[in-house]
């Protein structure tokens, strides 16, 4: 049997859900702003998976979903799906803070096509729950959790149903209550939840809630309350699920720094009260095992290398490898890889200061303990003032970039300093970027790299460019922060944006992405 290293997905998946369908697992995870979003991993295992589908191409159509003007969603979108399997049909649901709505998505398949409704009513950090006798519930909150009961349709809540308060967090709290996840089993209820108290620890830790009803008493006690010996960031927010052999185990996430939320997994048992009791002795186990439904299945790689030659489909639709996501509402009269064979290539749309409203930025997670992604840009047909190139992609960036001035070419360093350390978000997006370093070349194409490394939170990312075979740093170390003004993991990305005059354009071409050991 394998065994693995928690976190078992060492890059950003946050708020993950998993289900199991027969012998397969399955795990929705937050994407916020980047489309397609909703990402629905599979796996065999719970600890090795790979992309099943997104669940949606785009979600709305918005003026900041369109980056129109100076509107954006960064730090918004989908937040913390909820995903569930009743009567041969998946669900979905999940709000978005900038549409302020809740969303249900329904499909036959996991894999698609999925269909859309929104559920009257704003519920945050919700939980969809199916009862045996066939009601339907959304649990939600933070600091104060409810249970409401939804209409057979779920459009809205119940005329005269069931809605209650069912846990209320304490005052002395840095954190309450939230990230809800209600399960049944044996006939109780079990309620879990994160919060970050201010005794104690005070890093987030999870607790669960045990009823013998619906409308009974909901008595808790903390499940986990461990940062693994890292930098006092706590395990938490996730919930259970079973194996087809009987056994269970938790799933959660930790914050990892600049890299994102990683999830993890543990075993699980229930004491003789019936309480859950995640990990060891009260430990994230640093390493687990899970016996796979499916021994010696070969993954799809969660990130991954791109010649960028696709086809289109029958629809003459294309679709990018899933690892890819573009940072908005992709427009598509500015993106192509069929006009140029083995390339992703990128027109100008607009004229802005930095990489935050530049349009079709494409993006693939980061991973740790470290990677690196490198590319050759192809800037022949740029105009004097745009910039292409590839990027640390955070509120606080680095990039490395080609840009053209007076006819000249040039390779230059840019970044977004960080403000504060604050996870509080400092980002102004029309803020310009800092030009850190320039080097001239008598050359119209060069190829680029970022390496990031997110070992013990060093959180930095550095730039280079290829000269004579040999990698030449360029510019400063970037220092990486998580912080709300994106709320996402850093990315590598692939963009172009301009500060003079639109209709230049740019070619991408022989992504490489590499990571470093974590067994």
């Amino acid at each position: 049997m394998e065994t693995k290293r928690n976190p078992v997905i060492y890059s950003d998946f946050p708020d993950p859900d998993i289900i199991r369908v027969g012998d397969t697992y399955y795990m929705a995870s937050t994407t916020m702003h980047f489309m397609p979003g909703c990402d629905i991993l599979r796996s065999y295992d719970l600890m090795n998976w790979e992309f099943a589908a997104h669940a949606y191409e785009t979600l709305d159509d918005t003026k900041g979903h369109r980056l129109e003007g100076t509107e954006q969603i960064y730090g918004q979108g989908m937040w913390a799906p909820t995903l569930r399997y009743h009567d041969g049909t998946f669900y979905i649901c999940f709000t978005a803070n900038d549409t302020h709505k809740t969303y249900l998505l329904m499909a036959q398949n996991p894999e698609g096509p999925w269909k859309k409704q929104t559920i009257k009513g704003f519920y945050h950090d919700s939980s969809l729950f199916f009862d045996d006798d066939g009601s339907v519930y959304i649990v939600y909150g933070n600091k104060e959790l409810y249970l409401t009961e939804l209409d057979p349709e779920l459009k809205g809540p119940l005329e005269g149903g069931l809605c209650r308060l069912l846990v209320e967090d304490v005052d002395n709290v840095h954190l309450g209550y939230e990230g809800s996840h209600l399960y049944k089993k044996d006939g109780r209820y079990y309620l879990f939840t994160c919060h970050i108290p201010a005794y104690g620890n005070a890093w987030k830790s999870e607790d669960c809630f045990m009823a013998d009803s619906l409308t009974g008493e909901f008595k808790g006690k903390c499940m986990i309350d461990d940062d693994m010996g890292y930098h006092r960031l706590g395990v938490a927010q996730g919930g259970m699920v079973d194996t087809p052999d009987g056994e269970w185990y938790a799933f959660m996430f930790q914050d990892r720094g600049a890299l994102g939320r990683a999830p993890l997994i543990m075993p699980l048992h229930f004491d003789e009260e019936g309480f859950p009791v995640a990990g060891a002795d009260g430990k994230v186990p640093e390493f687990v095992k899970v016996p796979s439904t499916r021994p010696g299945y070969q993954y799809q790689p969660l990130n991954g290398d791109d010649d960028f030659i696709y086809t289109p489909d029958d629809d003459g639709t294309i679709h990018l490898k899933p690892f890819w996501q573009f940072n908005h509402n992709p427009v598509g009269t500015l993106w192509s890889v069929t006009e140029r064979r083995g390339a992703y290539r990128l027109y100008s749309g607009r004229i802005c200061s930095g990489l935050a409203y530049g349009y079709n930025t494409l993006t693939q997670r980061t991973s740790g303990p470290e990677s690196a992604a490198w590319v050759t840009v192809d800037a022949s047909r740029l105009k004097d003032g745009d910039y292409a190139g590839i990027c640390a992609f955070t509120g606080c960036y680095g990039a490395v970039a080609l840009t053209k001035e007076k006819g000249r070419y040039y390779i230059v360093m840019l970044g977004k300093p960080a403000q504060n350390e604050t996870v509080f978000g400092d980002s102004d997006f029309l803020e310009p970027a800092k030009e850190y370093e320039r080097v001239a070349i008598g050359s119209e194409a060069a190829t680029l790299k970022i390496h990031t490394d997110f070992t013990d939170m060093r959180d930095e990312a550095s730039c280079f460019y290829l000269s004579n075979g040999e990698w030449n740093r360029i510019g400063v170390r970037q220092k990486q922060y998580f912080k709300m003004d994106h709320f996402t993991g850093c990315r590598f990305g692939l963009f172009l944006f301009s500060t003079k005059q639109t209709g230049g354009y740019a070619d991408f071409m022989q992504f490489r992405y590499w990571k470093g050991d974590w067994r």
